[in-house]
């Protein structure tokens, strides 16, 4: 699956961002098992799905923060 851009991730509700983090997160954990088991044959995946989480979690703060300065005033 490819990895999304920032701008993509950014039009996703939060619902579906919420979503989209856990499915990256369920993806990492069973690469992280296939690893010392060698079914894993591209181990880049690892890095890729790690940084994919990062980016999301970035999004999800961005939004925080905004929400934070828009009722904070």
């Amino acid at each position: 699956m490819p990895m999304l851009k920032a701008s993509e991730l950014r039009e996703l509700s939060d619902d579906e961002l919420a979503a989209k983090l856990e499915e990256s997160r369920e993806a990492l954990f069973n690469l992280r098992f296939q690893l010392p088991t060698g079914a894993l044959e591209r181990t880049s995946e690892i890095g890729v799905r790690k940084r994919e989480i990062a980016q999301i979690l970035t999004v999800a703060r961005e939004r925080e923060i905004a929400k934070e300065e828009i009722a904070g005033g």
